[in-house]
């Protein structure tokens, strides 16, 4: 054959493979086969298929097995579960800095409290403040079009303000109802606590974080905290004497309601329009003027965890304002227990409701929102209520009937927290097919 001579090209001879003898007697075609090229059919060699198998095989033959050092054997596997350990506690610490940070300040808080001709001064600086840098962080973050978008969603402002003031006031009545059976067994004041603090609408401010951190519907979060607490001062009031007009002995320590609920609709809405709507408008006036620094600075720069930090803020004024008014120690031990474990199971069923009847109709997105706003519960509302709907209460029962929202509270953040862990692993495959989605479009616009 004269083929190197002519000019006609002829395909390429195809390599013989075939299988080696020591694959034969193993029985594992995927180790070796015997490759032979065509311009040197005399010689072959032997190419692995896995060269990772063929070295450790050739390392296991070089140091002694399990078998014959099982002492180092040992020694390796504690080694690598000490190791396993530590690197789940540094994850977990730096996922959950947050929930970390809260203990710490609500131990703080306990020990050391601001002077209480301060408390005043104090309050009104952090709530104005922080709630304020929450809500430009989330106006320079959030897109205009998909806020817009989820204020005209009215069939599920129904459903999330429905379950936030309908569902947990009858469930906490009854509850209520139940532990007034006996009047020796609990302190008056801390059931029309319980009350107060199933009527109030939800939180705001950690309901925006938290939904963040959980990759929600944050626009959704956004615009269900605002309604629920413009809703509040109208619903609460309301709701709470319906709930103290049944005659129960409890609310034989009531005063007379002669408050002024003007003063409370004064506060309410000054505070909403000067903390949120102000600071939420002007983020979105910054976000649609300077797009890209925008992005880059709350983004890149990650300086959106100010909200967190200023989130951990409102809490911590929260606890050292219940720690300085000496509300704990006017509460018997085993009342105070008892709600605690109330505040548990009631965030558990408040929030396996809302799950299970938001998953029926809702992307995964929104029953995140949903799941943070239906459970939470505000004190920054249920708080000055106490002190506005009864004048003239006494400052130990002030502070009683500010317990079980207090409590709740606390309970709602530190769970909402570890939540974000399990929300992000349940929602990843929905955002990877987004993705994926994303891909495609963009892959078709630029062909």
């Amino acid at each position: 054959m004269s083929s190197n001579n002519n000019g006609g090209a002829k395909p390429p001879r195809t390599p013989s493979i075939t299988t080696s003898n020591t694959e034969r007697s193993s029985g594992n075609s995927s180790l070796n086969t015997e490759i032979v090229a065509p311009s040197k059919m005399a010689t072959s060699h032997i190419l692995p298929a896995r060269p990772e198998r063929v070295g450790n095989k050739q390392a296991s033959e070089d140091q002694p097995s399990e078998k014959q050092n099982p002492k180092n054997s040992t020694e390796g596997q504690k080694y690598s579960r000490v190791n396993m350990y530590i690197d789940l506690v540094v994850w977990f610490l730096q996922d959950q800095w947050f929930l970390t940070t809260l203990g710490i300040l609500i131990a703080i808080s306990s020990q050391v409290q601001v002077p209480p001709s301060h408390q005043h001064l104090k309050e009104t600086i952090v709530t104005y403040l922080a709630v304020s840098i929450i809500f430009f962080i989330t106006g320079c973050t959030l897109p205009t079009k998909v806020l817009l978008a989820n204020y005209s969603r009215w069939k599920i402002h129904l459903f999330v303000q429905i379950q936030c003031f309908l569902m947990t006031s009858a469930t906490t009545f009854g509850i209520v109802s139940a532990c007034a059976t006996s009047k020796t067994f609990m302190d008056p004041w801390l059931l029309i606590g319980m009350i107060f603090a199933g009527c109030v609408p939800t939180t705001i401010s950690s309901n925006v974080v938290m939904t963040r951190q959980a990759h929600g519907n944050t626009a959704l979060t956004v615009v269900q905290s605002t309604l629920g607490n413009f809703l509040g001062p109208f619903l609460t009031p309301a709701l709470f004497s319906m709930y103290s007009s049944t005659g129960a002995w409890y609310t034989h320590v009531l005063p007379s309601a002669g408050g002024a609920y003007s003063e409370i609709y004064r506060r309410v809405f000054k505070q909403l329009g000067l903390s949120l709507f102000l600071p939420l408008f002007i983020g979105q006036v910054v976000q649609n003027l300077f797009p890209g620094p925008t992005k880059k600075v709350f983004t890149d720069w990650k300086f959106s965890k100010l909200g967190s930090l200023a989130l951990l803020t409102i809490i911590w004024q929260t606890f050292d304002q219940a720690f300085g008014s000496g509300a704990f120690n006017s509460v018997k031990r085993d009342n105070m227990v008892f709600i605690v474990f109330i505040s548990i199971a009631l965030f558990i069923l408040w929030l396996s409701i809302c799950f299970a009847t938001s998953l029926m109709w809702l992307p995964k997105q929104d029953v995140i929102a949903c799941c943070y706003c239906c459970p939470a519960k505000t004190p920054a509302m249920g708080v000055p209520l106490s002190s506005v709907m009864y004048v003239g209460l006494a400052a130990v029962n002030e502070s009683k009937i500010q317990i079980p929202i207090v409590v709740y509270q606390a309970f709602q953040i530190a769970a909402g927290s570890v939540l974000t862990i399990v929300f992000r692993k349940w929602i990843r495959p929905a955002e990877e097919m987004q993705e994926e989605k994303r891909k495609e479009v963009r892959e078709r616009e630029s062909v």
